[in-house]
């Protein structure tokens, strides 16, 4: 199929960026029932997704060092925003040009998505993938699954991959200079379809393309699976505490 990638990577990228936002909700509202401060429930949700926030604005700066934009005020405190969102930290950065912007913007989904390779590669989740996914067996890939809990450091890495994974998707300020630039990538693109180059670019980009879209859409799967996995414990504390206290938040 020659579109398989980009329909994993939607397949992927819309449930991760849906259940990242509820399972942040769950977290908010069990610390604020327990907490009954909204200002101490904000501390500790930050406390809990501190390394993703501080990965996540330390690849804004660095992108931007590393292109040349200049940078301002560097924060990790998080802050009410006045729409009702949190903001966990930020960096301020020169508006330059649309490409230069946009890569800025992407910063924090690269280096997240890095780390989370490197997480699954280093708890050989990789691995175990392309065991089932050359035998197709479901018992074997389930087997090396449960065997994880016992590697070395395994909650450790399995706490930092779920902050950072939880806290990589670029903001909407991050991606201010993206619809610009997809107007100029649509219209380069229309103008070699136009000039009949649309065979030549599918033969020799398309396969690239493809598989490049597979990787992320894999990344975005292990993203996905972290939050699934805590999910349902995340529901059930919210439900418990509710119950025990007859508060709940909607």
């Amino acid at each position: 199929m020659p579109f398989s990638g980009f329909l994993w990577f939607l397949l992927m990228l819309v449930p991760l960026v849906f259940l990242q936002r509820f399972l942040h909700r769950e977290i908010q509202a069990v610390f604020l029932i327990i907490t009954r401060n909204l200002q101490l429930t904000i501390f500790l949700f930050s406390l809990l997704f501190f390394p993703g926030v501080f990965l996540h604005e330390l690849s804004h700066f660095l992108m931007a060092k590393l292109l040349r934009v200049r940078t301002g005020k560097f924060s990790l405190i998080p802050t009410k925003l006045s729409n009702g969102r949190l903001q966990m930290g930020y960096v301020e950065t020169e508006r330059t040009d649309v490409f230069r912007d946009s890569l800025v913007g992407l910063a924090p989904l690269i280096a997240g998505s890095l780390f989370v390779a490197y997480v699954g590669n280093h708890m050989y989740l990789n691995s175990l993938w392309n065991v089932y996914y050359k035998y197709g067996n479901f018992e074997l890939l389930f087997h090396g699954i449960g065997l994880l809990p016992a590697a070395p450091y395994f909650y450790l890495w399995f706490y930092l991959a779920f902050a950072v994974s939880s806290t990589m998707m670029p903001s909407e300020s991050d991606r201010h200079a993206w619809i610009q630039l997809g107007i100029w990538v649509a219209t380069l693109l229309g103008l070699a379809l136009f000039a009949g180059a649309g065979s030549w670019m599918l033969a020799n980009f398309g396969p690239a393309i493809n598989n490049f879209l597979s990787v992320v859409a894999t990344l975005f799967g292990l993203s996905l699976a972290l939050q699934v996995v805590l999910l349902l414990p995340s529901m059930l504390a919210h439900r418990i505490v509710s119950r025990m206290t007859g508060m709940d938040v909607r």
